[in-house]
């Protein structure tokens, strides 16, 4: 087992790709600019040293800066950090990948990606707009292109050195599958919402298997209430413990093999999420029998990120 100190600092070697990912990520999907700029200063004093950034989130320019800042007055090397940032929908034709990598890299103000993830597996019809849609509103999708189509132009930027290793997100084993039997460069990342109420068993041990970093993000099911943070086992081990229940979920997250992303907005919150050790392993038994499943993103259904309606994930 690891040690509980260990959990923190940990970091997991990258087996289909270069360098290694740490454990414990910070998210930034926050769209309040002075917020966000905020945060990713106070992540990094408290010790994050992973930052999940997306073109989706229309914020890499503001998140590259607030990098920069930081490092600058933290005195922390680029090398110290690993980044990653990801390929919207609307991008996954072959022409359009490396394009749309480079805009990424330069809004992030940096010389290479730590990690390049397809957002999701779905493709939309390719051009500026991230969600093209019909008269009625609904998603057009592009289905000239395949995903080993955009696989391919991804491991293209591999081979050209300015992204290090490549992964996806928000996809499901039987689509993740085929793609890794058929990939010349391996995922080394698959990233999905995975909490006790998401567990992602079966898609877990495939990681496993075959090397993978499984990386769950919404560890804390998004602090969607009710939801993980006031289940009554988490809250009776925490006070067990010692830990607040959001320590609890992230310690749960690292000790059953996985890395994790949260947003913590406060120097409080940073170092909530950073104080975390190993939990007894009767208590870790006792989350792993949580029987409630609930998802909190329904974005692997169709591409487009949307939370389930309260009413829907309570019948």
């Amino acid at each position: 087992m690891i040690e509980p100190s260990d959990f923190p600092i940990r970091k997991i070697v990258l087996s289909h790709g270069g360098g290694r990912i740490p454990a414990v990520g910070f998210g930034t999907l926050i769209p309040d600019v002075a917020t966000l700029t905020s945060a990713i200063k106070v992540a990094l004093e408290a010790g994050f040293r992973h930052f999940d950034c997306a073109e989706r989130y229309r914020n890499e320019r503001e998140v590259g800066e607030a990098l920069q800042a930081g490092l600058a007055a933290g005195r922390i090397a680029r090398k110290e950090i690993f980044v990653t940032t990801k390929l919207w929908n609307s991008n996954h034709r072959p022409e359009r990948v490396e394009p749309a990598f480079g805009a990424s890299l330069e809004r992030l103000g940096l010389d290479y990606l730590d990690l390049y993830l397809v957002h999701t597996p779905f493709a939309f019809q390719p051009g500026d707009e991230q969600d093209p849609r019909d008269e009625n509103g609904d998603i057009l999708y592009d289905e000239g292109v395949t995903l080993l189509d955009t696989w391919r132009a991804m491991e293209a930027l591999v081979d050209h050195g300015k992204c290090r290793s490549i992964g996806l997100s928000d996809i499901s084993l039987d689509k993740l599958l085929p793609l890794y039997q058929s990939a010349r460069i391996k995922p080394a990342v698959v990233q999905v919402e995975a909490h006790p109420y998401l567990p992602e068993t079966e898609l877990l041990e495939f990681c496993k298997e075959r090397e993978i970093v499984f990386l769950a993000f919404a560890p804390l099911g998004h602090g969607i209430r009710p939801g993980p943070l006031e289940d009554a086992v988490v809250m009776q081990i925490a006070a067990r413990v010692g830990k607040t229940p959001a320590q609890v979920l992230l310690s749960w997250a690292v000790q059953r093999g996985t890395a994790f992303l949260t947003a913590p907005k406060t120097e409080a919150r940073a170092r909530e999420s950073f104080n975390i050790s190993a939990l007894p392993a009767d208590a870790f038994d006792e989350i792993n029998r949580i029987q409630t499943r609930q998802r909190f993103n329904e974005v692997v259904k169709t591409g487009s990120p949307g939370f389930i309606p309260l009413e829907v994930r309570n019948r």
